[in-house]
């Protein structure tokens, strides 16, 4: 292995992961929260990432933003931030010999933000928010619509960004009471990854962090079961395509089937050659691109196919989409494209030891919820899965209760993918399986 990871808990509760890649020439440091989307609320949707514009409107160490950026940008650095549904991470590349650097002021961002400028950045996320809707304020984001469909009534329906009357809205104090609540030693993961020392780390952290109140892990509450389905939600948009996902809710990384999806996503879509974009963009010219995907958090997951056409050919794509799917429930994967995909597995694991940030967030991101397993392990597991098992797995989740269908574009097809999606040719269930429900209108 040409990596060592160390993990340690300072007496503030704060976790400091190190990952020693003396092979490589750069570093990479990246601090962890477990806030997001999901530890928010109707009214207060959007304060974590509010919250991640501020940060970089200075701190009290540094109220000069551009002298804060110049710092780290003149050690190889680049400071950013990202906010999810359930997380958020702030990180740098840099030079290993400034590593002290990127972590005080990161460490002075994050402990003592001056959290000004509120009315500039709210526009800012306003004019950003447009993105994710239309000319009329509908929601058109595909992610936005499915999350919305597949936890009713849950925090992980609320959009990232929040909405445009929270936003509005938002209030200092609740961004001063949400920073209080979740920027607490017992919640955040330092990680420091590349050319970096261990003993080196855990001083510079310590230092950098050592405002940092304690406090304890946010928690989140359970998401509800998905209403079964087939289900379609069209969202009507005057493009020249029309863009749709089949969701089918899957589980976390932890679970005993979770190896098994991991070789069926790479079945389906891992390059040209895998199942959906030969059968529905190589042999058949339907679309430009297909994707299939695992989008997992600590308490669940979901197995995402993606795709755009032409309106009157949705319904043709999602017909082969359904074909294909169903040739992994009726029949067991072939022993070569079984071995080919165990081998990407393990190899992209291999490829991974080269990136501080996969490093970074495998072993350093996972932390936040769970002990990350070895880069060793997970592949022992991809490769101890049958042909057999793959199959029973596929026919576990690919069915037509699980299926969840979101689309935006013109009306123009609409009946054809409305009949599509309710009989979902080729998946497994009941034979008095429900008609497929369409509403329009908001995400």
């Amino acid at each position: 292995m040409s990596f060592t990871t160390y993990r340690d808990v300072l007496p503030s509760g704060l976790r400091v992961v190190t990952i020693e890649t003396p092979h490589l020439h750069t570093a990479l440091l990246a601090v962890y929260v477990r806030t997001g989307s999901r530890h928010e609320t109707l009214v207060s949707n959007g304060v974590s990432h509010y919250l991640e514009h501020l940060f970089f409107r200075g701190s009290e160490g540094w109220p000069d933003t551009v002298k804060m950026n110049a710092a780290v940008e003149e050690v190889g650095g680049n400071l950013n931030g990202v906010t999810t549904r359930d997380h958020g991470y702030y990180y740098t590349p840099i030079h290993p010999a400034h590593l002290r650097v990127g972590l005080d002021i990161i460490g002075d961002m994050l402990t003592r933000p001056r959290l000004t400028d509120m009315e500039v950045e709210r526009q800012i996320i306003l004019e950003e928010m447009l993105d994710e809707v239309d000319e009329k304020g509908r929601d058109i984001d595909l992610d936005n619509l499915s999350k919305h469909l597949l936890f009713p009534g849950h925090p992980l329906a609320l959009k990232i960004a929040g909405t445009r009357e929270s936003v509005t809205n938002m209030t200092h104090t609740q961004i001063l009471e949400h920073f209080a609540q979740h920027y607490v030693a017992g919640n955040i993961v330092v990680t420091a990854a590349g050319r970096v020392k261990h003993s080196e780390v855990l001083e510079m952290t310590e230092r950098a962090f050592a405002r940092l109140p304690r406090g304890p892990s946010s928690v989140e509450a359970p998401p509800p079961l998905t209403p079964p389905g087939p289900r379609l939600h069209f969202v009507s948009h005057d493009e020249s395509q029309t863009e749709f996902r089949l969701n089918f809710r899957g589980v976390p990384e932890q679970h005993e089937d979770y190896p098994a999806l991991q070789i069926i996503r790479r079945v389906l879509d891992d390059g040209l050659s895998s199942r959906l974009p030969f059968e529905i963009v190589e042999k058949r010219g339907l679309a430009y691109s297909v994707s299939a995907s695992l989008d997992a958090y600590h308490d669940a997951g979901l197995l995402e196919i993606e795709a755009a056409s032409a309106p009157e050919k949705a319904a043709t794509v999602i017909t082969e989409a359904f074909r294909v799917l169903s040739t992994l429930c009726e029949n067991e994967v072939g022993e070569e494209e079984l071995a080919r995909a165990k081998r990407r597995h393990r190899m992209l694991l291999e490829f991974s030891q080269d990136s501080p940030g996969e490093l970074s967030g495998w072993f350093g991101g996972t932390e936040l919820f769970r002990t990350p397993e070895s880069f060793g392990h997970r592949a022992d597991l991809v490769d101890s899965q049958s042909a057999a098992r793959v199959r029973e797995v596929a026919r576990r989740y690919f069915n037509r209760e699980n299926l969840t269908v979101v689309a935006v574009g013109q009306r123009k097809g609409l009946k054809a993918l409305e009949r599509v999606v309710a009989d979902a040719p080729g998946l497994p269930g009941p034979e008095a399986a429900p008609r497929a429900v369409v509403s329009g209108g908001r995400g």
